[in-house]
């Protein structure tokens, strides 16, 4: 009989979340189980997974295999890499008070990239946000250029009035306006 950490589905239809658990490999999907690891829940962003680490590390440590999807979450929180650091002590590379620093300074710097995920994804969704009535504007403001050129081509007009020959007058005009000039 192996053991596998593997997700258990829950949630409604198209919302699922997930619950990490040790379970027997031929037990259904979400059927029995061993017991629960943690929850995981990919809608958010970043996915939400809460783990505990020190049971997630004592079941690999005895041999229970994770599915593809767990193994990635595992490594996520650093569980896979705690392993690979307890596999050190026990070899004699180094002490358990080096892998706990070498663990903290690992752990700090995820969190910070966790951080900066989250922080680029609502300055994206404000983004996003902010976009459509940009675009709003922008469509308006050709609208505006159209009119600024009609108000422009009033002075054409008048240029064109200006041009027409000025009508010259006759003899007959220059004679009547002298004879009251006498």
């Amino acid at each position: 009989m192996s053991v596998k950490i593997r997700l258990q589905r829950h949630g409604a239809k198209k919302r699922p979340f997930y619950f990490i658990v040790v379970a027997n490999s031929t037990s259904r999907r979400d059927g029995k189980f061993i017991e629960k690891l943690g929850t995981y829940n990919p809608l958010t962003v970043p996915a939400t997974v809460h783990v505990n680490r020190e049971r997630a590390l004592h079941w690999l440590h005895r041999g229970a295999e994770a599915t593809h999807t767990v193994n990635r979450i595992l490594s996520f929180k650093g569980v896979l890499y705690m392993k690979h650091l307890m596999r050190g002590v026990k070899l004699g590379l180094f002490d358990e008070q080096t892998a706990m620093q070498k663990f903290e300074t690992w752990n700090a710097s995820h969190e910070q990239l966790v951080a900066d995920r989250q922080d680029s994804h609502k300055k994206s969704k404000a983004a996003s946000r902010i976009q459509p009535i940009i675009k709003k504007v922008e469509e308006a403001a050709p609208v505006v250029a159209e009119a600024a050129p009609a108000v422009e081509e009033t002075p054409a007009v008048e240029e064109t009035v200006a041009e027409t020959p000025a009508v010259e007058p006759t003899a007959d005009a220059n004679a009547s306006e002298e004879a009251p000039a006498e």
